[in-house]
């Protein structure tokens, strides 16, 4: 199997490694950046609009480019390497591949001009409390109401919610809790009246948001796809969003592996580098091989991102996590053992580089509740 890239995504690559190299090149850029009211500058994501990435998922017939998932793991990784901090995962993979796959032609055409030029964000709006990573755990209603729906409920730890004018939210129109059935999407501005978004930083210098519904009114047109069949999104939505953090995820160990090599090259003891220690090089080789073990596991979930059966899809996802989720935890806990003090002080941005890599970890799914969804299916032959 052919794994080099075509011309076009080479050229894609170049392009947004280029960009991140120049705008977030030390950690003095992060920082000003984070700094920032909305945690990002609105000119850098200006500037992402330029480029095209904000429109690349989306299907030419809606304006975009038509990118699939392996540009989309192109991007992530290079921005990933840098820890850009634009909601590029929240608007265009959470929100924007919610929209994508669901919206009708005249929400895609109401929503998508001003996504893909930067003017406006959405945010994906699921998560509840009591949910852990159980998808279908959905406490949120919509009452039916003349004309439209009244949405009650509270989310969670939502993505840059604070920066979208528009949130996609997930509410309850049928059935018990956790039944998969019954649950719909809804496109809600961020400003409507019984809106309430409480925005906090995360640890790894990120954004998030507690968003509370209270009787909430929405039009019939706000609902994104089909009422009651929500969940099927849901999971489309997340699994895309794994197989992205987990690219993000190769450009962080990526980075901070060379960032780890290049200190025992230039840190010195008894009068000579610390890289000459024998042990310490196999250490650096073991975080290596840690590395392109997620490598070729992010390729795999690039490839399955997308797949017809549902089950098939899942079970890749679900292992292509816990390999990613292993490999982050090693070389995260390997650079600071190498670096010693100076690699856990947020002085250093090796720390922030551990700090995401231990936020992916637990995002969209741990380690231990991915391996029972791998086991529960047999593992990955029984799917192939």
């Amino acid at each position: 199997m052919d794994f080099d890239f075509s011309d076009e995504q080479t050229l894609l690559k170049e392009s947004v490694s280029r960009w991140a190299a120049d705008t977030y090149s030390t950690l003095e850029q992060l920082a000003a950046a984070r700094a920032e009211p909305l945690g990002f500058p609105e000119a850098r994501w200006a500037e992402l609009a330029e480029l095209g990435l904000l429109g690349l998922p989306f299907s030419e017939e809606d304006g975009g480019f038509g990118g699939g998932p392996v540009e989309m793991q192109v991007v992530m990784e290079a921005l990933g390497g840098v820890m850009a901090p634009e909601p590029f995962l929240a608007s265009v993979i959470l929100g924007g591949g919610a929209l994508r796959l669901a919206g009708s032609a005249a929400q895609k055409a109401a929503l998508l001009p001003g996504l893909m030029e930067g003017t406006a964000r959405l945010a994906f709006a699921h998560s509840e409390v009591q949910a852990r990573y159980d998808l279908n755990d959905v406490a949120t209603s919509a009452r039916p109401v003349d004309g439209g729906f009244r949405l009650d409920g509270r989310k969670c730890v939502v993505l840059n919610a604070d920066a979208a004018k528009t949130l996609v939210v997930s509410a309850r129109t049928a059935g018990g809790r956790r039944d998969e059935a019954g649950i719909t999407l809804f496109l809600v501005p961020a400003d409507a009246p019984g809106v309430a978004i409480v925005p906090y930083a995360t640890q790894d210098g990120g954004r998030a948001a507690d968003v509370t519904l209270s009787d909430v009114l929405v039009p019939a047109d706000a609902v994104l796809g089909e009422i009651g069949a929500g969940l099927e999104v849901i999971e489309r939505v997340t699994d895309g969003a794994i197989a992205a953090v987990s690219a993000e995820a190769v450009g962080l160990m990526d980075a901070l592996h060379a960032l780890t090599v290049d200190y025992l090259k230039t840190r010195k003891q008894f009068g000579v580098s610390i890289g000459s220690f024998q042990a310490l090089q196999h250490k650096a080789v073991d975080m290596f091989v840690a590395l392109e073990q997620a490598h070729s596991m992010a390729l795999y979930a690039a490839m399955m991102a997308e797949a017809e059966d549902p089950e098939e899809r899942r079970v890749a996802l679900s292992a292509a996590k816990v390999q990613i989720n292993r490999s982050a935890r090693f070389v995260g806990q390997t650079a600071v053992q190498l670096h010693g003090g100076i690699g856990m002080t947020m002085e250093y941005i090796g720390a922030h580089h551990f700090r995401r890599l231990a936020m992916i970890e637990l995002m969209f799914g741990d380690t231990p509740y991915h391996q029972r969804r791998v086991v529960a299916a047999g593992g990955l032959v029984s799917v192939a």
